[in-house]
C-alpha cells in the first residue's frame, strides 16, 4: 500500500512540550556518549589482540624460525584436505545442515542463516569437532577466512567452496592452525596464491598446503598463545554484547518518549 502526500499530512503527530523536548535529546545524547564510549573499547581491545598475535608469531615475519620455533611446509602437519558437498540446498530444516561461506565470521562459526542438504550425506562429511575449515572461495576480501568446527551444532556437513583441512595432533592444535591462517601476513600470502575467475577468487588446496609455516615445536606454547588471544575475544564478546544491550535499551526508550507512553521528565539521568 502506498501512502500519498496528501494522507501523510493528515497524520496526527504527538509534539510534547519544548521542556519535554530537551529531556529527550538530553537522554539520547546520553546513550550516544555511553555507546561511544564502549565502541572506543572495543577498538582498543582489537588494537590490542592484534598486537598480541603480531608479538606471539614474530617467527611468521622473520628469514628464520625463532628459537623452540620450526618452519615447515603446511602439508606436513595438515596430512589431508577434504571438499565439501556440491548438492543442491534448501531452506527444510529436516534435512542437514550446511555450513558455507557466510557462516565463517570473524574466526568463528555462526550457526544463523543455515541452508539444510535434503539428501543423505556421507558420514565421512560429518564434521567433527577441532576440524578446520578453510574459505577457498570468495572474494578477494574474504578468501581464506578460517574457522575451527566446536560442536555449534549435534551434526553439521560444509559445502564445496570451503575445504576441510585436518591436522596432525601430534604437532599443531587446531586452534593455533586457525591463528596462523588468519595472521595478517598470511592472508597476504594466501591472496598471492590465489587465481581469480569469473567474480571471484579461488585457492587451490594443494598451492595452499605448499606454503611454510611456523609454529612453536611445543603444543603447550601453542596453547598458551591461542589462550592469550581467546582471552581477548572474551572481553570484546562481552563489550559487544553490552553495546548490544545498551542499543536495544535506547531503541526501546525511543520509542516510549517518541510516542508519549513516557515522559522524560521521569527517566533518570
Amino acid at each position: 500500500m502506498n501512502l500519498k502526500l496528501g494522507d501523510y499530512l493528515k497524520q496526527s503527530l504527538w509534539i510534547p512540550p519544548i521542556n519535554e523536548q530537551v529531556r529527550i535529546v538530553e537522554i539520547l545524547a546520553g546513550f550516544e556518549d555511553a555507546e561511544h564510549g564502549i565502541e572506543s573499547s572495543i577498538s582498543k581491545l582489537r588494537n590490542v589482540r592484534h598486537g598480541a598475535l603480531l608479538a606471539s608469531m614474530e617467527s611468521v615475519a622473520s628469514e628464520t624460525p625463532a628459537a623452540g620455533w620450526t618452519r615447515v611446509l603446511l602439508k606436513d602437519i595438515v596430512p589431508s584436505v577434504e571438499y565439501g558437498i556440491s548438492e543442491a540446498l534448501d531452506g527444510d530444516a529436516r534435512g542437514v545442515p550446511v555450513l558455507r561461506m557466510n557462516n565463517i565470521q570473524s574466526a568463528r562459526i555462526d550457526v544463523d542463516e543455515l541452508r539444510y542438504c535434503p539428501v543423505p550425506v556421507p558420514s565421512k562429511l560429518f564434521l567433527r569437532r577441532g576440524d578446520v575449515l578453510f574459505n577457498r572461495t570468495n572474494s578477494m576480501e574474504h578468501i581464506g577466512k578460517t574457522a575451527m568446527w566446536r560442536d555449534e551444532l549435534p551434526s553439521a556437513t560444509f559445502a564445496s567452496y570451503l575445504v576441510r583441512l585436518i591436522p596432525d595432533l601430534q604437532r599443531v592444535t587446531p586452534e593455533y592452525l586457525v591463528e596462523w591462517l588468519m595472521h595478517p601476513l598470511i592472508r597476504q600470502r594466501v591472496r598471492s596464491i590465489s587465481t581469480v575467475a569469473v567474480q571471484q577468487v579461488n585457492v587451490n588446496p594443494s598451492r595452499l598446503r605448499e606454503l611454510k609455516i611456523d609454529l612453536p615445536v611445543d603444543l603447550a606454547e601453542q596453547r598458551r598463545i591461542v589462550a592469550m588471544l581467546e582471552a581477548c575475544d572474551e572481553q570484546i564478546g562481552r563489550e559487544e554484547e553490552e553495546l548490544n544491550k545498551l542499543r536495544a535499551l535506547k531503541q526501546g526508550l525511543v520509542d516510549d518518549l517518541l510516542s508519549g507512553r513516557v515522559k522524560a521528565s521521569g527517566v533518570a539521568a
